[in-house]
C-alpha cells in the first residue's frame, strides 16, 4: 500500500496518521511472512514479527518497530476472504491485504448490510462488496480514469 493510500484510509476513518493498521495473511504463507507469535492467529491477538526481506514489500502494515499484529486466514475460517489473498497474491505476489474494522471515528463496527450502506452513504468510500454485490460511487471512479 502506498504512503497516500494509508494516509486516505486513516482520514476517511478519522483516524491519527500515526495509528497502525494491520495485515491478514493465508495462513499457510504467515511462517515465511511473520515469526515470534503463535501459529495460526485468526483473532489478531498476537504481535509477530515482520521478516527482514518483507518490511519493504508490506510497509504499511509493519509498525516501527518491524512488528504487525496479524490474523491469519484459512479456506475453513473464511473461503471468501482466502480466495481474495489468493487472488490478490496471485496478482502482486503478496499474500496479505491490510485489515481494518468497517467503521469511522465515533460509530460502532458495521454489524448488517443496513450498517454497511449507511457508512457507504456517508463517508467518502469508493466502493462496497456487500456479500455477492459490488456498490461502487460513480464519482469517485470517473475521477480516477
Amino acid at each position: 500500500m502506498h504512503a497516500e493510500n494509508l494516509e486516505r484510509l486513516n482520514d476517511v476513518k478519522g483516524r491519527e496518521q500515526f495509528r497502525p493498521v494491520a495485515p491478514m495473511v493465508l495462513a499457510e504463507r504467515a511462517e515465511e511472512i511473520f515469526s515470534g507469535g503463535p501459529m495460526p492467529s485468526p483473532f489478531m491477538l498476537f504481535v509477530h514479527d515482520v521478516a527482514p526481506e518483507w518490511r519493504e514489500r508490506i510497509p504499511t502494515v509493519t509498525h516501527v518497530d518491524g512488528t504487525a499484529r496479524i490474523q491469519t486466514v484459512t479456506d475453513e475460517d473464511n473461503a471468501g476472504i482466502a480466495a481474495l489473498l489468493r487472488a490478490f497474491d496471485e496478482r502482486t505476489g503478496v499474500p496479505v491485504v491490510v485489515n481494518t474494522s468497517l467503521n469511522t471515528a465515533g460509530r460502532p463496527m458495521v454489524d448488517d448490510p443496513r450498517d454497511a450502506l449507511e457508512l457507504f452513504g456517508s463517508a467518502p468510500v469508493a466502493a462496497l462488496v456487500l456479500g455477492p454485490h459490488l456498490v461502487r460511487r460513480a464519482a469517485f471512479f470517473q475521477e480516477a480514469r
